[in-house]
């Protein structure tokens, strides 16, 4: 199937309100456009260098989101352009994104990602960390970021009472974050092999990749 029926097919099984994130990473600009043309206009990369070609040859009406693990030596090459970071994960991070969007007098939307999996490999904050970044002075006294929604990533297994159990506890601590950070709207879970579960537990963001453009070479 090309990419186009693959972004129709997935588009179908999205209720209203749900974005769609195409993870692009790896795959070439001529696949991009694919995407582009058939309507989609959020792209998501996990590599800035890459996301910033991506950005210089593409269509300028695109949302760029950052999926990937942020390192803060690389914020400023993104900073320009960059519609939503989704791995937000530490206070450090938070502090060098803000100063970076300063520079282009921009306000950068951010989801804080936390740590959902039962694996040690995947980043993120745990509840208390969570809590601790929103009550901080330091935060609140932020002006060139805004933080958006959260984000996590569930265990990558085939047990799916596992998989809902992970995505629940994320939905639970969205609704409590929300009391303290009132602009909090998105709530980012849910990949090709389990965005359907994500669905179901509240999800109104996910980020597909090879559903739509195939597996990664």
């Amino acid at each position: 199937m090309s990419i186009k029926e693959n972004l129709a097919k997935v588009k179908e099984t999205l209720d209203e309100g749900v974005t769609l994130v195409a993870v692009s990473k790896t795959k070439p600009v001529a696949d991009l456009m694919e995407a582009y043309e058939a309507g989609q206009r959020v792209f998501g990369e996990n590599k800035i260098q890459e996301m910033t070609q991506k950005w210089e040859t593409m269509p300028k009406d695109i949302q760029w989101h950052m999926v990937g693990h942020v390192q803060r030596n690389k914020v400023k090459y993104m900073a320009e352009y960059v519609s939503l970071i989704h791995g937000a994960d530490s206070l450090k991070l938070l502090r060098e994104i803000d100063k970076q969007a300063k520079k282009y007098s921009r306000v950068i939307h951010c989801l804080l990602q936390v740590h959902i999996a039962a694996e040690d490999t995947k980043y993120g904050l745990d509840e208390n960390e969570l809590l601790e970044i929103v009550h901080s002075e330091e935060f609140r006294q932020m002006k060139n970021i805004r933080v958006v929604g959260l984000m996590g990533m569930a265990t990558f297994t085939k047990d799916e009472g596992q998989i809902r159990k992970e995505f629940k506890y994320l939905k639970s601590l969205f609704d409590q974050t929300k009391g303290s950070l009132p602009g909090l709207k998105v709530l980012s879970m849910g990949m090709s092999g389990d965005y359907r579960i994500a669905l179901e537990e509240g999800s109104n963001m996910v980020r597909i990749g090879s559903s739509i453009f195939g597996a990664r070479d």
